[in-house]
């Protein structure tokens, strides 16, 4: 696991090193451009997550730029969650993910200051405001004690979203592969806010029903890291309230088309 991760920074290290050699050949003999003033990017790395991904970007100086960038992925089952099996050792928790959908949107402006020679080109630092909402389908199994020989398997069906509102500081390089292709590289942009939302499922359920809903919520979302939890149960179903600190991290690799 060791010798793959390190073998997998060296390889990463050695193109950004080939990439910066390009870069300054290209500087050197003029094949920017410079009429181009703007971008529009795929975040390819995206796919992995089964999330789509795009940026627009236009030059408003000589090294500074404005963004706008927009994500979606369509509600479906989580990503890689064939490894999440193998690693998963409790049929109960596995039955809960294996089910669970998801989807999400996102909507993040940024501005970006480059310190290479010109805009477009080279490394940069981008602060930027992110609104994402994210929508889930929740199907949480739980099991009980009815009596000294009887367990039930039991489940509650819950949907719902949740906003979040966070801003970040981005750092990142893009590259010219050419006249009027780029690569810009998402190094890393940690961002902190705030999310607030709910999830509910409908079901009737009896005194000892709700009483077995009420520990097993208890027992699996009062340690959530960050967000801060709040739930009720009635004889209607249940209801779970996120609300608090809410941190994220942006990466990526896009490809882009300038004009």
């Amino acid at each position: 696991m060791r010798k793959t991760f390190t073998r997998t920074i060296l390889s990463i290290s050695f193109l950004a090193l080939m990439l910066t050699a390009s870069n300054g050949y290209a500087q050197q003999n003029n094949t920017n451009d410079e009429g181009a003033q703007h971008l529009v990017k795929w975040n390819v790395a995206a796919l992995l997550l089964k999330n789509y991904s795009f940026q627009y970007e236009q030059a408003i100086g000589r090294k500074t730029s404005l963004a706008l960038g927009l994500r979606f992925m369509p509600k479906s089952s989580m990503p890689f969650s064939s490894v999440l099996k193998n690693a998963i050792d409790d049929d109960q928790t596995w039955n809960s993910i294996k089910d669970f959908k998801t989807g999400n949107f996102s909507i993040t402006p940024e501005f970006r200051y480059y310190f290479g020679e010109s805009v477009f080109q080279g490394f940069y630092v981008a602060p930027f405001l992110r609104y994402a909402r994210y929508n889930a389908d929740l199907p949480f199994h739980y099991e009980y004690q009815q009596n000294a020989t009887t367990t039930v398997k039991d489940k509650m069906d819950f949907n719902g979203g949740v906003d979040t509102f966070t801003g970040g500081v981005m750092i990142g390089a893009q590259w010219s592969l050419g006249k009027s292709i780029s690569l810009d590289l998402w190094i890393a942009g940690p961002n902190y806010g705030f999310a607030s939302g709910n999830i509910s499922g409908k079901k009737t359920l009896n005194s000892m029903e709700q009483d077995e809903l009420r520990k097993a919520l208890d027992e699996d979302f009062k340690d959530l890291p960050l967000v801060k939890t709040k739930y009720t149960v009635d004889g209607n179903g249940a209801k779970i309230d996120f609300d608090g600190p809410w941190a994220g991290l942006r990466s990526g690799l896009s490809i882009g088309y300038r004009f």
